[in-house]
């Protein structure tokens, strides 16, 4: 697979000094919250932000391939925008003047989204998706589009048609997928923070491979408008970023009712920073069996268990218990995401917008070949796989004994949330795995979601956060997810373990070279 079109418009007129470099490096230490904050006191500007984390795109940019498009200037314009706007009391807002990247299978208006495909390489959306909006609303800057999955179909960000992102823990090493690029831009401080979007864990799992966090909310609690669909029950939107205090404050941000999406949940309580409490005392947590089962690096494992234990230590209730029907959500969850990945991505033909074939004879021909040329190998896996479990004479075998699994996968985990707030469990079952191991066996890629998929199927909330290393210095992550709406008790557990967890480190400057 060959680079279509990488956009990247990094012009810098005169090279930064020595003092200047050092005031820049450190304003990427601040978290989102933290350089607002700072914005707000004076101690920093936003186009200051933007320049600093425009220079470290320069420096790291090159060998890790975060992003698919940088628009440098239309930042710089916005942050003094933003600026003015904060200076004179019309913005103060959590995450005013503040630099984020978007994962590029979200609509910006004039920006290039192209879902890391050459069948969107050169789509160009006149409208913004909801969740964007929502942000520049809050006065946030967007510096461009991160790279992903081809059309978020991927656990490692290597199908992308503009070539893979690389881990800045170790450059031979995927970030994870398919919110890949986000997960690497937040560790990389090539952002402050970044949107992502989570199918089977595509926002969970990168922030485990990459020492960030990342959240999925509840179905519905984010507009999917102006997000190009993967699977449309079980796509939701949500924050990748440096601490749980980010990750809260910026869903309050994001999180709204929106009439033109069919899904969309009309919330009460949004409130989400209010669950930012060191207090666990009496907290139920339920840690599942089948997740420590086969498979399952002993690392992972320890670390997870280690987290587990100063819970408990905090005055949680930390129990063991049994969850059923794990092994099936494997293949309910690829059944049912392929077959709506097929219907989502009939769309693509190449009449009214996207990549068209040159050479063609007649309209059928047309659509064939630029489907063909289009595509890359994994979606165009997946797109067979949903059309055959679609088919006359096997949607009755595979498409709705999917669809009554799921519903009695749901059932097991309303059982289990009568009895615990929350759950805890690995994010993955192994650290971030090696620059192209997982495209030679697609399944063993497909079983690396065992722990992710089920939040999906089910709609619950789930969040990683850094929970230790391995022998080899890659980050392993803690995942804890609840029931339906139970963002604020998710919340409250990570907040407390990452308070007692202490500052998590970020990746040697340069990271590992591959």
């Amino acid at each position: 697979m060959h680079p279509v079109r990488r956009t990247v418009c990094l012009s810098f007129r005169k090279p930064l000094n020595k003092n200047r470099k050092d005031i820049s490096m450190k304003i990427l230490d601040y978290t989102a919250v933290g350089l607002a904050k700072a914005i707000r006191n004076g101690e920093v500007t936003s186009p200051e932000a933007v320049q600093a984390v425009l220079t470290q795109i320069k420096e790291r940019e090159e060998s890790l391939h975060c992003y698919v498009t940088i628009d440098e200037e239309g930042a710089l314009r916005k942050a003094q925008e933003v600026q003015k706007k904060i200076e004179a009391g019309e913005l103060t807002g959590p995450l005013a003047g503040v630099p984020v990247a978007i994962k590029d299978n979200m609509c910006t208006e004039g920006m290039l989204t192209t879902c890391s495909s050459k069948i969107l390489g050169n789509f160009i959306p006149t409208f913004s998706s909801e969740a964007v909006l929502n942000l520049e609303k809050a006065g946030a800057v967007i510096l461009g589009k991160t790279n992903m999955d081809e059309f978020a179909m991927g656990s490692t960000t290597e199908t992308s048609a503009f070539g893979a992102t690389k881990n800045p823990w170790n450059e031979a090493h995927v970030p994870g997928g398919s919110s890949g690029g986000s997960a690497a831009a937040v560790a990389a401080k090539e952002c402050f923070f970044a949107l992502g979007s989570d199918t089977g864990g595509s926002i969970r799992q990168p922030a485990s491979y990459c020492g960030v966090v990342g959240m999925k909310p509840t179905y519905g609690t984010v507009s999917r408008y102006g997000l190009i669909a993967y699977g449309s029950s079980l796509d939701q939107i949500g924050p990748l970023c440096k601490d749980v205090t980010d990750c809260a404050t910026i869903l309050e941000v994001i999180a709204s009712h929106d009439p033109k999406d069919s899904t969309s949940v009309e919330r009460e309580e949004t409130d989400f920073t209010s669950a930012l409490v060191d207090d666990v005392q009496g907290m139920k947590i339920g840690i599942p069996r089948d997740y420590f089962g086969e498979g399952l690096d002993p690392e992972v494992r320890e670390a997870v268990m280690k987290a587990a234990g100063e819970l408990k230590k905090k005055g949680a209730v930390v129990e063991e218990f049994d969850l059923s029907l794990v092994e099936y959500a494997i293949p309910t969850y690829y059944t049912i995401a392929a077959a709506e990945a097929s219907s989502n991505l009939e769309r693509f033909d190449g009449i009214k917008y996207g990549y068209r074939t040159e050479d063609y004879t007649g309209l059928h021909n047309m659509y064939k070949k630029t489907r063909s040329e289009g595509f890359g190998p994994e979606v165009k896996r997946r797109i067979m796989l949903g059309s055959f479990v679609l088919s006359s004479g096997y949607y009755d075998a595979y498409y709705l004994k999917a669809l009554r699994t799921k519903a009695l996968i749901k059932r097991e985990f309303d059982h289990a949330f009568e009895k615990y707030d929350v759950i805890l469990a690995p994010a993955a079952p192994y650290t971030a795995p090696k620059i192209g191991e997982s495209l030679q066996d697609p399944l063993a890629m497909y079983l690396g979601d065992i722990y992710t998929v089920a939040v999906n199927l089910c709609g619950l909330p789930g969040i990683t956060v850094p929970c230790g290393q391995d022998k080899a210095g890659m980050p392993i992550g803690i995942q804890i997810f609840g029931d339906c709406f139970g963002e604020h008790k998710i919340l409250r557990a990570a907040a407390a373990y990452e308070a007692v967890r202490g500052a998590f480190p970020a990746p040697a400057k340069g990271g590992k070279k591959a």
